[in-house]
């Protein structure tokens, strides 16, 4: 007689020879996978440093103003009321209406595209734990952000001494449901100090984007640094604001305090 399918021997060897294959596939999917996104976050970063570049060009080496929402600065004010990028409605808004405030920005017309505001690895949409946003970069605030005494910001391209070593863009993780204004720290005290978080989707990397126009992924050294990161990522009603590093843990703080865009003391 002739047999008909397998038997349960046969599948279940089946499903074992299937469940070796998956186990021995997924970590170079999952690799593969997170290098894509490597790849795409640092051609975003680029394609939103091009439009940055294009704008001063048009405006006589002006900055875009680098902070979010409405400009009240109007020394500094050249174009119109608006920034880089507006503030959504309020924190809690849709996911379109944050998209809507991306295109509403001074920079959008040099980008017709709005994902490229946003890394691929960002997971604030997809987790029902983290608060919803769209927009993953923000300016350093340095490179004409927001207040905090003009004494260091920059207005004008040929203020940044060595565009190669000064960052513009940044991966924010702003717990609040958008990167409200620029991204901080405090550059200039005796003790500098982080203020606001760092996005490492990255596996403790995040991209920066330099005022030369090239961008790359930093990766993060101090561990004090790294897990004031992940709380903000991974537990956000946990997460604040402002962190001193211990003494012995200044590797990432010295290279962003380097890197930030402010004028020169001379």
């Amino acid at each position: 007689m002739k047999r008909m399918g397998f038997t349960l021997i046969e599948l279940l060897v089946v499903i074992a020879v299937i469940a070796v294959l998956m186990a021995i596939l997924l970590p170079s999917l999952n690799l593969a996978r997170d290098q894509a996104q490597r790849v795409h976050c640092v051609s975003n970063t680029k394609t939103l440093l091009l439009a940055w570049l294009l704008y001063k060009d048009d405006w006589d080496g002006k900055l875009v103003p680098g902070a979010t929402g409405i400009d009240t600065d109007s020394e500094v004010n050249w174009t119109s009321q608006l920034q880089w990028v507006d503030d959504p409605p309020n924190l809690d808004a849709s996911w379109d209406l944050k998209k809507d405030a991306i295109q509403r920005g001074l920079l959008y017309k040099y980008t017709e595209e709005v994902d490229i505001y946003r890394c691929p690895a960002d997971r604030r949409r997809e987790s029902s734990s983290l608060p919803v946003a769209f927009r993953t970069f923000s300016i350093a605030g340095g490179a004409h952000g927001e207040g905090w005494g003009s004494y260091y910001r920059v207005t004008l391209y040929t203020e940044i001494e060595r565009p190669a070593t000064k960052y513009i863009f940044t991966e924010e993780m702003d717990t609040r449901g958008c990167n409200i204004n620029s991204w901080q720290m405090h550059p200039r005290t005796t003790n500098p100090s982080w203020t606001d978080p760092l996005a490492m989707w990255h596996n403790k990397k995040s991209t920066l984007g330099f005022a030369d126009g090239h961008a790359e992924m930093h990766t993060w050294q101090d561990q004090s640094f790294i897990e004031w990161n992940l709380i903000a990522m991974n537990e956000p009603s946990r997460f604040s604001f402002g962190m001193t590093p211990p003494g012995d843990e200044w590797q990432d703080i010295e290279y962003m305090r380097d890197g930030f865009p402010f004028k020169s003391l001379k």
